[in-house]
Order: structure tokens, then C-alpha cells, then sequence
């Protein structure tokens, strides 16, 4: 059964590294790190003070008005400013396209918890009738697509994501689905997450998932090294518009990158851990390489969950191996993580922006901060200097808490 081709037009960027593509590229080539102290608010007592943290965010400079934003968590206003940023950056003019068939998917792996942690302050210190008549419209994980699609008037297919780590990277495969389907000529898909407030800080603190390492912020996130000792809490949005082939050649549009395949599975085995030896991080791989119909050899990069974390980072290692075998050898792979720290929710649309813009700028993103890879950790990491280098094939891997695991294969198009 024949379908539609599924291409990237547009990316919209709200992360530590920046809120434009060139801010973007800049950072990936040169390796700066948005890590920092965080300033927003006070964190001393914290055994965490440290991650990547937009600072200094306005959503006005996104077209956002000040009543408007009072009414949207944080995550919200982070989704609606990347939606816009790709949107502009695509040439996309939604009012002369036919909103039935354009949609949105953008999803959050925790959602509005700055407003939680808000409103429930508010409740136990000045009553239940000083609670916000907003919290659960401001909260509920679907407000960030809600508002995209109120403001560009998008009538198609709109759903949300939640699958932890891995939402990013499954909004932008279910995007793609509905326009291999026909369903729609034109979807925003990414996600969201504004989980750097206290009670999220505290929350991986207790669960000691986090570095710790307060005095050296920019050199904390530390994939495959010997010395990780955890990730970093960071916040921001991705998000991307996805269109139909001929749709984006008709009005002569950029072309980033096509998708080429997604592949989707579960590890079943624990909620927070992943399976040791790989095998569900495989058959994600696995089933993208089938849906993509290319062999292994095809695949030139990886851009990796890579976490920084013990466990994680050797577990996505074995499933190289066990997907590519020799070839596994013979791949480049990296994470931005050692740059972005961990956009959680957003963390799988912004890998997916990153390996388009390895195959539109010949673009090879480092593995900053990787100077002794640890016990098991055995391939071309692409350590500390981003690499000039063409990649027709990049396959990007997102796993989350829950055993979910998501790969996407994008291609460079005709």
C-alpha cells in the first residue's frame, strides 16, 4: 500500500542552547553548553542547584500577550513560542491553507507542574476560594497543543503524547503517520516540559537520578564517560512542522530532512530502569529500519538518547550492538545532552531536529564532555568536537521511564 512522504520544513527551537536554528547549529558546532546555575529561583538549599534553564524567557516575543500567558503554565508558553518559531521558519501562512487538514501533536512528560506546585500553595496558605479557576486548564498535559491549534485555527488531527522521555519522539512519529495517511497535508508535532521548579528539582533529587556536580555545571552532563554520576534537569520546547512532499514542493519549500521510518516498543520490565542488555531500545530500531525498508548499512549517524546516566547509556550501547553488529563500529554516535542536559518530555523532538540539521548542514554533533568512556561503552562517540561530515541516514533514539522506546529514521530527500 502506497503513502504519502512525510518531509521537514520547519524547526522551532526553545531549549538552553537557543531559540533559533543558527543559535541552534552555532552551539552544536562549537560545543557550548546551556548549563548554568539556576536563577529563576533559589535553589541553595537544593543538593541540585544547577540545569538547563531558560533564563530569560518572555513569551511576548513570541506574539503571546500578557492576559493570554497568565492563563498557560509555563510548558505551555515554551510549546506555543517553538510552534511559532517553526512556523516562521517554514514559510508556512496557515490562513491560506485549509486548517481540516492541518493538526498539531505536541506532547509533555509531566505538564504543568509549576502550576500545580503553585496552586497548592495558595490553596494551604490563603483558602480554597484563592485557587486559580485556570489550574486545570493551565495543568492538563493537552493545554500545549490546545493553544497551537487555537492560534493558527488547526482543525485536523490533534492528540497528545505522554510517554516520558520518549513523548517528543512519538508526537512527531504520529505526526508523520497522519500525513502518510492522508489525513493531513500539515502537522506541528514536538513536545514541552517546564519541570525545573522546586517540587521537579526535588522530586529527581530524591530519586538521586541527577549530577551533583554544583561546582562544575558545564561539564555535568557526561554521556558514555566513566566519571557520569547522573543527568541534568533542563526545560524548553521543540517543535517541528511536518508536511507532505508534494505539498512542501508545490509552494517551494525548504526541505530539511524527510522521515523515513518510526519504530515503537516497550522494555516490560521495570518503571524507571531500563532492560540491561538493550532488547527493547533494539526492537524500536528494529521496527524503524523495517518501516523505513532500509538495511543496516544504510544508517551513517546516530543521534542517541544518551542520558548520562550509568545504566541507560550502556543499555542503548548493547542495543547498537545487537541491531548493527559490525557495522556498529563503523557509526557515528552522540547525544546533545552533554550540551542540553535533559528536556525530558522535549528531549525527543529536539534529537529529531538535531539529526535534520546533521543531514541539511553536514552536521555531526559532539559528545561534549566525554573524555574516558566507561566500562562497555565501545563506539564512536564523536567525543568533544563536532565533526563535518555527510550523513544521508540518521536514526534518532528517545527512551523513557515507563520501558518506552522510540526511534525515528529521517533521510535526505530527493
Amino acid at each position: 500500500m502506497s503513502r504519502n512522504r512525510v518531509v521537514i520544513t520547519g524547526l522551532g527551537f526553545i531549549t538552553p542552547l537557543g531559540d533559533t536554528v543558527e543559535a541552534t547549529v552555532d552551539a552544536l558546532w562549537t560545543g557550548r553548553s546551556g548549563i548554568s546555575l539556576i536563577r529563576r529561583w533559589d535553589a541553595s538549599a537544593f543538593p541540585v542547584r544547577f540545569g538547563g534553564e531558560i533564563a530569560d524567557f518572555d513569551p511576548a516575543r513570541y506574539g503571546v500577550d500578557a492576559r493570554d500567558a497568565k492563563r498557560m503554565d509555563r510548558f505551555a508558553q515554551f510549546a506555543v513560542a517553538a510552534a511559532a518559531n517553526a512556523v516562521a521558519d517554514s514559510g508556512v501562512d496557515f490562513a491560506k491553507e485549509d486548517g481540516d487538514r492541518c493538526g498539531v501533536i505536541i506532547g509533555t512528560g509531566i505538564g504543568g507542574l509549576e502550576t500545580v506546585q503553585e496552586q497548592y500553595r495558595i490553596l494551604l496558605d490563603r483558602g480554597i476560594g484563592r485557587v486559580s479557576p485556570f489550574t486545570v486548564p493551565k495543568m492538563m498535559t493537552n493545554a500545549s497543543a490546545a493553544q497551537v491549534s487555537i492560534r493558527y485555527g488547526l482543525r485536523g488531527p490533534n492528540t497528545v503524547v505522554s510517554t516520558a522521555c520518549s513523548t517528543g519522539s512519538n508526537a512527531i512519529g504520529d505526526a508523520g503517520r497522519a500525513i502518510q495517511a492522508g489525513l493531513a497535508d500539515v502537522m506541528l508535532a514536538g513536545g514541552s516540559e517546564a519541570a525545573l521548579c522546586e517540587l521537579g528539582l526535588a522530586s529527581f533529587c530524591a530519586a538521586r537520578a541527577l549530577s551533583t556536580r554544583n561546582d562544575d555545571p558545564t561539564r555535568a552532563s557526561r554521556p558514555w564517560d566513566k566519571d557520569r554520576d547522573g543527568f541534568v534537569l533542563s526545560e524548553g520546547a521543540v517543535v517541528v512542522l511536518l508536511e507532505e512532499y508534494e505539498h512542501a514542493k508545490r509552494r517551494g519549500a525548504k526541505i530539511y530532512a524527510e522521515l523515513a521510518g518510526y519504530g515503537v516498543s516497550a522494555d516490560a520490565f521495570h518503571i524507571t530502569s531500563p532492560e540491561t542488555n538493550g532488547a527493547g531500545a533494539a526492537l524500536a530500531m528494529r521496527h524503524a529500519l523495517k518501516d523505513a525498508a532500509l538495511n543496516i548499512d544504510a544508517i551513517d549517524y546516530v543521534n542517541a538518547h544518551g542520558t548520562s546516566t550509568e545504566q541507560g547509556d550502556l543499555a542503548e550501547t548493547r542495543g547498537l550492538h545487537c541491531v548493527f553488529g559490525p557495522h556498529a563500529s563503523r557509526l557515528m554516535v552522540s547525544s546533545v545532552k552533554g550540551q542540553a542536559g535533559h528536556l525530558l518530555g522535549a528531549a525527543g523532538a529536539l534529537s529529531a531536529a538535531v539529526a535534520s540539521l546533521a543531514i541539511d548542514r553536514n552536521l555531526t554533533p559532539a559528545t561534549v564532555n566525554l573524555e574516558t568512556p566507561g566500562d562497555g561503552c565501545d563506539l564512536d562517540y564523536v567525543p568533544q568536537h563536532a565533526r563535518e561530515r555527510r550523513s544521508n541516514v540518521v536514526l534518532s533514539n528517545s527512551f523513557g521511564f515507563g520501558g518506552h522506546n522510540t526511534s525515528l529514521i529521517f533521510r535526505r530527500a530527493d
